[in-house]
Formats: structure tokens, sequence, C-alpha cells
């Protein structure tokens, strides 16, 4: 059955001009040489030490290319994107504000005066719509959904300036080109990936009672081993530390948040896994 939601939290910003994908190429994390028109990558735009300061899909257009981000911070990001123009040939503003952001997946929703691209992260997410007439279908749930299949989103599950990409699984679902030239904040993940580094980790998880809030403390042991992210009921997302909670699973303690006794899983599209103490 296809379930279409609107996504009111995101916004479109517009790049165009003859510079438009070099400028965004030597920016972004993820690699838009050869992306055809009507396709979609998932990347951001990090700071100079390597957090994510913006995540966001990247969809070329016919003359120019389009960029679904967080609504909140889309001033912040066209902001960002003018102080690094220079004097490259591009155009930088909002995109059509008739246009809104919808996600539809069970199936493809009937579409009009609009486009569709299937989300890269994972096929299971369905396709993100662009259209100025919403699309029709039974309404669904979209967090819900994401949230089932262990997707973190920004502002919803970390925060911007504070994550890394490895953290936010971006290694993971295609939003990080390790084979493309530079980009900002190349240099930390780079060696994040090279050193295998990344001790903390987005996992799932799961309580016989509604899980507590985002940022709520996660205990291993009676040591901190991480924080909540955003919850659907008795399933959610959480950023912990992999080593420590691996440590305590395989002493036979378990995971709680706050006070509430939780288990945790890698989402079943990561290639990631528990360290060796958690016996995985």
């Amino acid at each position: 059955m296809t379930l279409v939601a609107s996504l009111a939290n995101r916004a479109l910003v517009r790049v165009g001009g003859p510079d438009a994908e070099p400028f965004l190429q030597g920016l972004v994390t993820c690699d838009i040489e050869g992306l055809a028109i009507g396709q979609a990558r998932f990347g951001a735009l990090l700071s100079p030490q390597g957090k994510i300061l913006f995540d966001f899909f990247v969809i070329r257009g016919q003359d120019s290319f389009l960029l679904d981000a967080a609504a909140t911070l889309r001033d912040d990001l066209l902001r960002r994107l003018m102080l690094y123009k220079l004097r490259a040939k591009v155009e930088i503003g909002p995109f059509d504000p008739r246009t809104s952001v919808h996600a539809c997946w069970g199936g493809m929703a009937p579409l009009v005066d609009g486009i569709a691209v299937v989300d890269p992260r994972l096929p299971e997410l369905g396709h993100r719509l662009y259209c100025r007439r919403a699309p029709q279908g039974k309404r669904g749930d979209y967090q819900t959904h994401r949230i089932g299949l262990g997707m973190p989103e920004g502002g919803a599950d970390f925060a911007y300036g504070n994550t890394f990409p490895h953290e936010a699984l971006m290694d993971q679902n295609g939003g990080i080109s390790f084979a493309k030239g530079c980009f900002v904040g190349q240099e930390v993940v780079s060696r994040i990936q090279h050193r295998g580094t990344a001790r903390s980790r987005f996992v799932q998880v799961s309580a016989k009672v509604t899980l507590p809030p985002p940022s709520t403390t996660i205990l291993a042991a009676a040591k901190s081993c991480g924080e909540m992210g955003s919850s659907a009921g008795k399933v959610g997302l959480a950023l912990i530390r992999l080593d420590r909670a691996a440590e305590a699973i395989a002493a036979g303690n378990g995971l709680t948040a706050g006070s509430t006794a939780i288990e945790a899983k890698i989402p079943k599209w990561a290639k990631f896994q528990w360290p060796a103490a958690a016996g995985a």
C-alpha cells in the first residue's frame, strides 16, 4: 500500500549557473559529477573540523541543482554557500516557494506538476517528491517509517555542528564519497575512515514500554555510553559508544535509557559490526 507524507520541515535551495557543479563538488561530501537529471544524492556540508553543519539531498535539474534541506537551516545554508561563492559563476537562492516536499513509500503516488526521485540512502525509504500540487494517497507517518528502518536524521536525532558523518551513518548510506576530490572537512572524515576510529554510531533501540525523549542518557553498567535520539513508541534511535555497550552486554549487563531497559541492534542495512566483546 502506498503511503504519502508531507515534509513541512524541509525547504529547497537552488544552485545554478555555469559553475554550479564544480562549486558544489568542491564543498559537499557526496559525488555529484555525472548525476543525471532527476537523480538525487544524499550528502552534507561540513565544518573544517569535519562535523555536519547541514545535511541535504542534491537533485540535478534541467539547468541547476536543488538542495532539499532542513527548513530551520535554510537561511543559514544560503549564507554559508554565499560565503564560499567567491568568484564562482553561481546563482544561489531559495527555490520556488510554491514547491513543497513530500515522501512516499510502499509504491509510487500519482504525481501532478512535480518530480519524484528515489531516496538515495535506502530503497525502502521510498521516494522524495517535489511538487506544486500535493500528491494523492493514504497518509502515512514518515518519521515512524524512517525510525523503523534505522535511518538517523539531522535535527531530530543529532545536533548540527556536533556530529561527525560516521556517527550519523553517512559512510553507510552513501552520504560520503571517499573517491572524489577534496571537500570541506575531508581530511578529518578520511582519517576516521582509514583509521577505523568511528567509536560512536547510531543504532536502533527498543523497549517494552514507550522510550524516553531525545537526549536521555544511555547507561551501560552504570556508565554513560550515549544518548537517545528520536523514537516512535517502543522503537527508536540512539547514538552510543559501541565499545562501551559491547563490554556491558558481554558482561551480562543490559543498557538503560534513563530508567528504561532497552535493547540495541545495528540497522540491517548497515555494514559495521559490534566490537568483538559483544560476541557479534
